[in-house]
């Protein structure tokens, strides 16, 4: 004979922790890019007016120590206009 009370019905969905383990990952990957999104504009540069003195490294010759074409492409990054002459 047969018990007519059992409960046969599957599981709902949120009940299987695999189907957790399958929305995390993009969940967690959502998350980390608001968190990314927040660190690049929070912390922007400032643009540089003057480039920084710096000595130049021991045994280069004169002339390589100028840093005003890396000065002038980082501020290019930073407000999107080019360097006047």
């Amino acid at each position: 004979m047969t018990d007519i009370s059992s409960n046969n019905s599957p599981a709902p969905w949120w009940k299987f922790g695999h189907v957790w383990m399958v929305i995390a990952g993009p969940a967690l990957v959502v998350v980390a890019s608001f968190a990314t999104y927040y660190i690049a504009v929070s912390g922007m540069d400032k643009v540089i007016d003057e480039p920084v003195a710096v000595s130049a490294p021991t045994g280069a010759k004169s002339g390589q120590g100028s840093f005003a074409p890396a000065v002038q492409a980082r501020n290019h990054v930073v407000t999107g206009t080019t360097a006047k002459p």
